[in-house]
């Protein structure tokens, strides 16, 4: 199955056009003709099947022709990753988390942080792609990006955890984590956290974690962590 992504589709819509990228997609290079059968996501959550009417590689058009509400996962993963240097490679997290399951992403700027602005719109694209890659139909909600101190003064909801590589007294990420829970991590940029950062986030009961015997890298402690969540669920 190829998954396509529309936004503006709702569990009301009956018929609806691709935009002029995916139209050529579909006529040009797929070679659907009328009748076939395409399969569209909003991201929210919501499967459509839709039948295309109108082949036309500038506005294919498309009738709705069944639709499904997929069940969410039930826990909440948000990852508050540093943006890393290198800026592909925080790209292959978000790929990367997108696949295995994430809810809610935020780009923290810490005091270590090399990389201070991000591009949110290729970050959307990213998202979109893996989404449809994973044939997944709910969209991770990316936040602005935000310094550590705003951040980690709101309010959370279930478990909070940073994790870090200062030798002080941490636990391990998995055996604190249970199923079935919402839950926030922390993860610092290439320098670390700071010993002032660890100390703010513990002292707003953030527990801190180790996510393994080695030093990993920013997108790799990310994922680490995505996927620790992920095996605990299952």
């Amino acid at each position: 199955m190829q998954l396509f992504y529309n936004p503006e589709i709702n569990e009301t819509t009956t018929q609806f056009s691709f935009e002029k990228e995916e139209s050529k997609h579909i006529v040009k290079v797929l070679r659907k003709s009328v009748g076939a059968i395409m399969h569209i996501t909003n991201g929210d959550g919501w499967l459509f099947s839709a039948e295309i009417v109108i082949p036309d590689s500038n506005k294919c058009v498309a009738s709705i022709v069944s639709k499904e509400k997929k069940t969410k996962r039930h826990y909440n993963l948000h990852l508050a990753v540093s943006p890393t240097k290198m800026n592909d490679r925080y790209e292959w997290f978000l790929e990367k988390a997108t696949e295995i399951g994430i809810d809610t992403i935020t780009p923290i700027i810490c005091d270590h942080s090399e990389r201070k602005i991000i591009k949110p719109e290729r970050f959307e694209k990213i998202l979109q792609a893996a989404m449809k890659q994973s044939l997944s139909c709910y969209l991770p909600t990316l936040n602005e990006a935000t310094t550590f101190k705003d951040f980690i003064s709101q309010e959370f909801k279930g478990n909070l955890f940073i994790a870090h590589c200062e030798e002080t007294d941490r636990k391990s990420l998995k055996q604190q984590l249970k199923p079935k829970q919402d839950i926030t991590i922390l993860i610092g940029p290439e320098g670390d956290f700071s010993s002032k950062e660890i100390a703010l986030a513990i002292k707003n009961k953030f527990i801190p974690v180790t996510l393994g015997n080695t030093r990993l890298r920013t997108e790799t402690a990310a994922i680490a962590a995505c996927h620790s969540v992920a095996f605990i669920n299952e």
